[in-house]
């Protein structure tokens, strides 16, 4: 139409590359392009969970769960240590979260301290525990738990009461 060329001059276009795969498009690292692992609503795992991909769950996990991502269902209740380069949380955990990326969703019922480096709620949220900002969460070592016990004598012989100290 604005062109002083044939209509008929198809040889002159540049041919159009082909789009890369979906999986390889915004994908970082060496994920797998492969489905992700599913925990069903009706399955409950005891035990520690290790996935060197993405992972559902919808059931109960009762261990620690370790993924590159990680989406945790309505319905899905965990008590452990999770530990994963992204997390959604929509169910309930109990326990710590390490993780570079975390979202509580708006159903999500957290109870327990959360590591991050970015970290989002929705309104609705429910959660209980400290959250701490890291520039490396899942390389950071856990804080060791120090029990100091002090021994005091107990008025009959050979019985000792324990009673934590203070401080």
């Amino acid at each position: 139409m604005f062109s002083s060329r044939p209509k008929d001059d198809a040889s002159t276009l540049a041919p159009i590359a082909p789009a890369p795969p979906p999986a390889a498009q915004g994908r970082k690292g060496a994920r797998s392009a492969s489905a992700p692992s599913i925990l069903s609503a009706d399955t409950a795992i005891t035990g520690t969970l290790v996935s060197a991909g993405d992972m559902q769950i919808d059931g109960k996990v009762e261990g620690d769960v370790r993924s590159v991502s990680l989406v945790i269902g309505d319905k899905a209740e965990i008590h452990g240590e999770i530990i994963a380069e992204d997390v959604t949380v929509r169910g309930r955990v109990i326990g710590r979260i390490r993780a570079r990326k975390v979202l509580l969703c708006a159903t999500s019922h957290v109870e327990g301290d959360i590591l991050h480096e970015a970290f989002a709620v929705e309104s609705g949220a429910f959660f209980e525990g400290n959250c701490r900002h890291s520039d490396n969460p899942l390389g950071d070592a856990a804080p060791a738990q120090q029990t100091v016990v002090s021994v005091a004598r107990a008025p009959s012989p050979g019985v000792a009461s324990f009673a934590p100290a203070a401080g």
